[in-house]
């Protein structure tokens, strides 16, 4: 058994308030023997005060690239963009499986520095299931924002800059608000509906005064026959919730919403996915990932019908980031209390030979480029 330690890194990608450890989690890795080093970080939704009062010790922001080679970095969102080889074990969402933008760069760095990635997306149990995942506020946060894109749109707007809020409460609050005291007569269907991602959105659609009729609720059953799909244009707004991990047949496309005309009525679009880069995009409409300060991109179409824009922000469950990370965090402690058995714990084992197999796809790819 290896040494029981991690070190908390700062996240970089801005506005991004999510933790991986939180002081409640933390504290219980302690008291179970660990050490835990936690980068100070003013963006973090939780004070540095907070990880300090529970026994974490504290170290300067960023510091992690000059910590021992032992202690493994934990974090939630990719590392910068760099070609800085990595020689430390790393856990965090790496997003460089599933073939997307620059993924096969990203795994050249550890096999260069000889480090590791255990990707979260990869640590799942025994029916493949993850064993932590922040699907459910990803979906409600989507839904959220797809909703308040809907009635800026009704107004001639366009929604501007997002910024997190306190808890669920003030976020329903603010989207019944934008709809006048209730979203009543909106309709709305999501894509993954039986998921924790589908049921997030769902949640949220109920919550803002959506009837239970006009949430149409779909899964595996209804996209069984393949796309694209016409039910999806007589929407005011559509949520994608699936997980994607190889080619399907694309649920909307742009030849169907121009010859879709005045008789559509979807507006919005939640790709919550956010599959803009993976080969595999059922929603070839659009090709950029949206932000905070911009949470929507337009699709530009010349036949008539209202206008339509696709949110595909990353990062929703920062939205709501501490909710999002307390859920997280504690579902994540069980396993994280395994990893000093990393070798011979399944769940660390499946990833790392994941890990090992999408190395060598990696260099692979590289070489057939050079």
């Amino acid at each position: 058994m290896v040494a029981k330690v991690f070190w908390l890194r700062c996240e970089t990608k801005k506005l991004e308030r999510r933790s991986a450890l939180t002081p409640s989690t933390a504290g219980q890795l302690i008291k179970d023997g660990f050490t835990v080093y936690v980068e100070r970080d003013q963006q973090r939704i939780f004070d540095d005060e907070e990880f300090e009062r529970v026994g974490c010790s504290l170290v300067d922001n960023s510091t992690w690239p000059s910590a021992p080679l032992d202690i493994p970095i934990i974090g939630l969102k990719e590392l910068a963009t760099s070609d800085e080889p990595l020689p430390h074990t790393h856990i965090y969402f790496g997003h460089c499986y599933k073939g997307q933008a620059g993924w096969s760069s990203v795994l050249s760095r550890f096999k260069r520095g000889g480090g590791i990635l255990y990707d979260l997306e990869s640590l799942t149990d025994a029916t493949g299931r993850r064993v932590a995942a922040f699907g459910f506020r990803a979906g409600f946060a989507g839904a959220a924002v797809g909703a308040l894109a809907l009635a800026a749109q009704r107004e001639g707007k366009r929604i501007g800059n997002l910024e997190p809020y306190a808890n669920e409460a003030a976020m329903v609050a603010h989207v019944r608000a934008a709809f006048g005291g209730s979203g009543k007569g909106v309709k709305a269907l999501v894509v993954g509906a039986l998921g924790r991602c589908g049921r997030g959105a769902v949640d949220l659609l109920h919550k803002i005064g959506l009837d239970g009729d006009d949430i149409l609720k779909w899964d595996v059953g209804e996209t069984a026959k393949g796309g694209p799909f016409e039910e999806l244009l007589h929407v005011d707004i559509f949520v994608n919730c699936i997980s994607l991990s190889s080619a399907i047949p694309p649920f909307l496309t742009r030849d169907q919403l121009e010859a879709s005309g005045a008789r559509r009525r979807l507006s919005v679009v939640v790709d919550v996915s956010c599959d803009a880069t993976n080969p595999f995009n059922p929603l070839p409409i659009y090709d950029v990932i949206t932000s905070f300060p911009e949470p929507t991109v337009p699709v530009d179409l010349s036949s008539q019908g209202p206008p339509l824009s696709v949110v595909s922000i990353d990062h929703l469950p920062s939205l709501l980031p501490r909710e999002a990370s307390e859920q997280f965090s504690s579902d994540l402690l069980p396993t994280l209390m395994e990893f000093p058995r990393r070798d011979t714990a399944r769940v660390w084992a499946d990833a790392k030979r994941m890990f090992d197999d999408k190395v060598a796809e990696a260099v692979a790819e590289l070489a057939g480029k050079s």
